[in-house]
């Protein structure tokens, strides 16, 4: 294969590579991690901690604090993520992609997923709070 050929093989392959790895963090953000979602709603200390903005989606896919945590609040956030991460590495794997690929598009689509007054980190890493319009993107969104 030519440089040239090579080059433009490249120039198609890496954002369709990114193309499908978004389209199958969005698939799953309708099926198991739509269920995760759906459980943590129904822990009334994690959805009291999110609506009091202790807590944020960041862009590394995972939950973070706003604020220092109470002990029974780390021990959920801890059990979320380490499902998260989980979830992560098996999809990751069956979509030839790695776990960080995939937890940064994950967190893309949960931050998108955000409502008015939920937190959610930036892309300079500050602590935002959701208004009526979309999130601040980090630019390796998809």
């Amino acid at each position: 294969m030519s440089k040239e050929n090579a080059r433009i093989e490249a120039m198609i392959l890496v954002p369709m590579h990114k193309a499908l790895l978004a389209a199958a963090v969005a698939g799953m953000a309708l099926g198991p991690m739509a269920g995760s979602a759906a459980a943590q709603a129904r822990d009334p200390a994690y959805a009291a901690a999110r609506s009091a903005g202790q807590v944020g989606e960041k862009m590394d896919g995972y939950l973070g604090y706003v604020v220092p945590p109470s002990p029974a609040l780390r021990a959920i956030v801890e059990d979320i993520n380490i499902k998260r991460k989980a979830l992560y590495a098996e999809k990751a794997q069956a979509n030839k992609a790695t776990v960080e690929e995939y937890a940064l598009t994950s967190g893309c689509l949960l931050i998108a997923q955000t409502k008015p007054g939920e937190k959610y980190q930036a892309p300079d890493g500050s602590w935002q709070t959701r208004g009526d319009g979309p999130p601040l993107r980090d630019s390796r969104c998809p």
